[in-house]
């Protein structure tokens, strides 16, 4: 079963529960929300195939911002292809004092099946609460996670380079079916980095941001302390997951897909007082 079946399977079968979850309750109150959520998983469903249409069309309608920002992607990944051994001996001495319960926070997290059961949680709580704001997070992240998938899919297939654990960085099997010949780019860095990019374009406090992308950072980094990639497979894994999810959120907008008003973000505030202590978000 290839990557993009098992993350398709995965997301179904969480999405299916959560819809199965919603029915059971909604059955004991009305038809007229039940009829709702469906309207909107149909309406939801809709925008993420059109954004996973528009990302692979989009090229056709590039500017020359877009070509210079294309050039400065493969400029970088080639800057640390050149690099990716020193990376990769450093990352592997660092493995030995690496805090455990990170890298198998970075494995979990940064695979698909526990990537969509994550990704299906934040997208049933909007579906069934009917908080359009989360459902467009989760729209957001599946449209994301689903064109990237299916580029990092296509790559890693066609360009065949070998995992570090499999021969050296020039060592390409191109149109390999080994798994060991699978290592360009990361799909663990694309899922994580996708998912903590599409959540952190939410929030208006830049710690919240910053602590976001540090969580979806720690997949990236396990993966180069298992000498599961190079350092240029992560970075290029970064630098498609950003793209894609601003992509994907420039298009939504664009055709206003959601009407709540994308200004109002999440504004966090730190409370203090007699007995209390603690940070308050408001949507």
């Amino acid at each position: 079963m290839t990557a993009t079946k098992t993350i398709a399977l995965a997301f179904m079968f969480m999405l299916g529960s959560f819809i199965s979850n919603a029915q059971t309750h909604m059955d004991t109150t009305n038809s007229k929300a039940q009829g709702r959520i469906w309207k909107n998983l149909k309406y939801d469903g809709s925008f993420v195939l059109k954004s996973v249409g528009n990302g692979f069309t989009q090229p056709l309608r590039w500017q020359k911002k877009d070509f210079l920002t294309a050039a400065g992607i493969v400029a970088g990944t080639g800057l640390l292809y050149a690099a990716d051994n020193e990376a990769h001996t450093y990352f592997l001495e660092q493995s030995e004092n690496a805090p455990q319960v990170l890298k198998e926070f970075g494995w979990y997290f940064g695979s698909p099946q526990n990537f969509f059961m994550v990704t299906a949680g934040i997208y049933g709580f909007g579906l069934i609460t009917d908080n359009e704001k989360v459902r467009e997070t989760g729209v957001l992240i599946i449209g994301s996670a689903v064109t990237s998938g299916l580029i990092q899919t296509l790559s890693k297939n066609i360009v065949g380079r070998a995992r570090p654990t499999d021969g050296d960085r020039n060592d390409f099997d191109i149109f390999s079916k080994e798994p060991g010949y699978h290592s360009f780019p990361s799909g663990h860095t694309i899922l994580s980095v996708s998912m903590a990019h599409a959540i952190a374009k939410q929030f208006d406090n830049i710690w919240v941001k910053v602590g976001i992308y540090a969580v979806g950072s720690i997949a990236p980094v396990s993966r180069l302390w298992a000498g599961a990639h190079w350092l240029s497979d992560v970075g290029l894994g970064y630098a498609i997951a950003i793209a894609t999810v601003d992509g994907v959120d420039n298009f939504m907008k664009k055709k206003s897909a959601y009407t709540y008003g994308h200004s109002n973000k999440i504004s966090w505030q730190f409370k203090a007082g007699y007995g209390t202590l603690g940070v308050v978000g408001t949507f």
